[in-house]
């Protein structure tokens, strides 16, 4: 039997309004990685039908956010140490990418746009603010790979730190000092694009990258007394989410 076009585009965009909605749960921390998604239970809180919710699903676990567990459901994903430890050496290098590019393009309101990104997680900082400071920090970078004008680079990138939050959201405790030095790392990257030197930024970047995953080493908890395992997934099984 032939689908009508109209219902086929209302499914569609019912669809990517379901994912886009558990997205940001998932990114804002509001369902933590190793929780359970309940497909009834989304269907009933979306106010849509179950179809579009088990699409969504399926969406999510291709952007590598959920996993779907045999005979126990679908989960928000759970990345170990050593996975991030991948995620990080591949961001390194597309943000390096990114810096080459934009220093060669850069123009004083992007320029702007990163100082005040800049500034604002300064007063994060002596606000104690961690979350803020975290939050800014992600669309520090987010800016600097969407101005550098490579479309496929910025997708990818995205994909690989929707992943990799998952992690620090799961494993890490940013402490005042990690952040301190995170924010001078910054700093040295934005001087560097301010004097188009493209290979001065993807210097800084890479130190940057590579020293958010010595951080990351240090400050990882695990919480199933192994390095990597930070949640069991049953003990997420009763949420229902």
């Amino acid at each position: 039997m032939e689908l009508d076009p109209i219902e086929v585009v209302r499914r569609h965009s019912l669809t990517a309004l379901v994912r886009d909605a558990l997205e940001r749960e998932i990114v804002e921390g509001r369902l933590a990685p190793g929780e359970k998604l309940n497909e009834a239970y989304w269907a009933a809180r979306l106010k849509v039908s179950r179809g579009p919710v088990r699409e969504a699903f399926r969406a999510l676990e291709q952007t590598g956010l959920v996993q779907t567990h045999k005979n126990r459901g679908v989960f928000v994903r759970t990345v170990t140490l050593d996975e991030a430890a991948e995620i990080y050496m591949v961001r390194a290098v597309l943000e390096e990418a990114a810096c080459r590019m934009l220093a060669q393009r850069i123009g004083d309101a992007e320029l702007g746009a990163l100082r005040a990104s800049l500034e604002r997680m300064q007063a994060a900082l002596a606000a104690g603010d961690r979350g803020a400071y975290a939050r800014e920090n992600i669309a520090f970078h987010d800016a600097i790979v969407a101005q550098a004008g490579n479309a496929k680079l910025a997708e990818t990138y995205r994909r690989l730190v929707g992943e990799l939050n998952l992690f620090r959201r799961a494993a890490l405790t940013v402490t005042d000092d990690a952040a301190h030095c995170s924010l001078a790392e910054h700093r040295e990257i934005v001087a560097a694009l301010a004097a188009r030197d493209g290979e001065a930024a993807a210097l800084a970047m890479h130190a940057h990258v590579t020293g958010g995953l010595a951080r990351a080493r240090q400050t990882a908890v695990g919480r199933a007394g192994r390095v990597g395992e930070y949640f069991d997934n049953e003990e997420h099984d009763a949420a229902g989410k």
